[in-house]
């Protein structure tokens, strides 16, 4: 062969590359891809839902579920749902909603923005709170003038040999009123109680980082964990005091809550403790990040403020004794007819679901009701007029659509990732993070520090961010490069190549 036809073979040699083809499922971690959220849920309020989330440069859906749990838990203990004229299976008007996503998805912007009008709400009524406390110190006066009278005519009585008089009902010191709470952020059971106890229609838990709750139960004392079991579902609760005269007796054990979680941290929080169904009673969104806009308009924070305070100013029923109860609303008959026939549909293929999301499922039934209610008392909220005295097919409708074609879907991808191999979360997570600062090469030692290990917070000790890189390079998108540092041999540098086709190129 001359030297002319081997430098044309050589020049017409394809170039070899250390890549193959990059697994690009690495980016998802096994994760379901998220879904659009239904509108008719919300009706006339979703385009000021939606004006919420995109003044805040949030996606709509975390505003859509604060917006949910707030209005449920201004309604709260006044109101519940009953599906048939035939039982007397009723729902309270309690929902539990977790918004999921990134540090910088803005989940705490919106939530604080859709919740706003509560506090406000909640200073209000501290003006009201004011005028019966100055009442009540002046009831505690006139106790005690009236029980040191009655301990005069029990001494007298004494000295003649008469009967002990009875104490009058006036001697006996009123109990303090509470003042009223839209909102807690942090607070044990005894506290939560004693809350409650203050605010028979309820009230709402809203925690920035709902992970931290979730593996706290335990933390101030035993029982945790089952009274916010009880919590969910509003029925009276006792609680006994160390120390106090009498029981903490609470009417409607009714608390909604609502929060944020980041993906991060739903493994230890979802599946660190016994399924005891829990974490099943969430209402998840875990939407796609949006892209950064400028809003078109601004939120009318005003309507908002308002819806609430309708929904605020609901009035107890009352029973025989005239004591406040709540009102049940049936749904009206056709609305009976659509929900059992969602019901029948639920239930079906779920026994060979994994354990989670078939405590979920099962969990559906009563959560489409409350979804229900809320949906119809919030239209009306709106509109104006006379109180609905049922629920409308319009609403159940919007609250099974609303759960199969969103709610589902996202309780599958939340516990699809929370239930995926700590490898293969902390690969996708690394894959991601190369993909957002387009790196063409990586040095582990470099992703430890930072500002790198901000964004890996699973991975700033060796053996995660080793198993995560091994994981990638498994997958094709990385090559170690070879080499020791110095002219020594030992540990090598930890530098990878990035396959350019990650990127789309070659």
């Amino acid at each position: 062969m001359s030297v002319a036809s081997m430098k044309e073979r050589f020049d017409s040699a394809e170039a070899t590359s250390p890549f193959g083809i990059p697994d690009m499922d690495v980016l998802r971690g096994g994760r379901r891809q998220a879904v659009p959220m239904p509108a008719d849920l919300f009706g006339d309020a979703w385009q000021l839902v939606s004006d919420v989330a995109e003044g805040t440069g949030a996606p709509v859906d975390y505003a859509a579920v604060g917006f949910i749990s707030a209005c449920a838990s201004l309604i709260g203990g006044k109101r519940r749902v009953r599906p048939y004229a035939e039982t007397p299976w009723s729902e309270p008007c309690i929902i539990w909603a977790g918004a999921v996503g990134d540090p910088s998805s803005k989940k705490s912007p919106v939530l604080d923005a859709i919740t706003g009008p509560m506090r406000v709400i909640e200073a209000d009524h501290a003006f009201d709170h004011q005028t019966r406390m100055l009442a009540y110190f002046a009831d505690c006066e006139r106790a005690k003038v009236e029980k040191q009278t009655w301990q005069k005519n029990v001494e007298a009585a004494h000295k003649d040999g008469m009967g002990t008089p009875s104490m009058p009902l006036a001697a006996v010191e009123p109990e303090e009123p509470q003042r009223r709470r839209t909102m807690i952020m942090d607070a044990t059971p005894e506290a939560v109680g004693a809350i409650l106890a203050g605010n028979p229609a309820g009230t709402m838990h809203f925690r920035d980082e709902l992970a931290g709750w979730l593996t706290s139960f335990e933390r101030y004392s035993p029982g945790g964990r089952e009274f916010w079991l009880e919590a969910y579902g509003g029925r009276p609760f006792v609680i006994d005091r160390k120390g106090a005269k009498a029981a903490l007796r609470i009417s409607f054990n009714g608390v909604s809550v609502l929060g944020g979680i980041q993906p991060a941290k739903m493994a230890d929080a979802l599946l660190g403790a016994v399924d005891d169904g829990l974490v099943a009673r969430f209402l998840w969104a875990w939407p796609d990040p949006v892209p950064f806009r400028r809003p078109r308009q601004l939120a009318d924070i005003g309507q908002l403020e308002a819806i609430y305070r309708r929904l605020d100013g609901l009035q107890w029923g009352r029973d025989e004794a005239g004591n406040q109860t709540s009102i049940t609303i049936p749904l009206a008959p056709e609305a009976s007819d659509l929900f059992y026939e969602w019901g029948r549909s639920n239930s079906e293929g779920i026994e060979d679901a994994g354990a989670l999301y078939k405590s979920f499922c099962g969990k559906l039934d009563g959560a489409v009701l409350r979804l229900a209610l809320v949906s119809e008392l919030t239209a009306w909220a709106i509109r104006g007029g006379p109180e609905p005295e049922t629920v409308s097919a319009r609403s159940v409708g919007a609250a099974a659509e609303w759960v199969d074609e969103y709610a589902k879907p996202m309780a599958l991808r939340v516990y699809g990732d929370a239930s995926l191999p700590l490898v293969e979360r902390n690969a996708a997570v690394l894959a991601r993070y190369i993909l957002k600062l387009r790196m063409d090469r990586v040095n582990k030692r470099d992703l430890k520090r930072s500002p790198h290990k901000s964004h890996l917070p699973t991975m700033r000790t060796a053996q995660p961010l080793d198993d995560a890189v091994a994981y990638l390079c498994d997958a094709g998108w990385l090559v170690e490069i070879g080499g020791r540092g110095g002219d020594f041999t030992g540990r090598s540098r930890g530098d990878y190549l990035v396959n350019p086709a990650v990127f789309g190129g070659n």
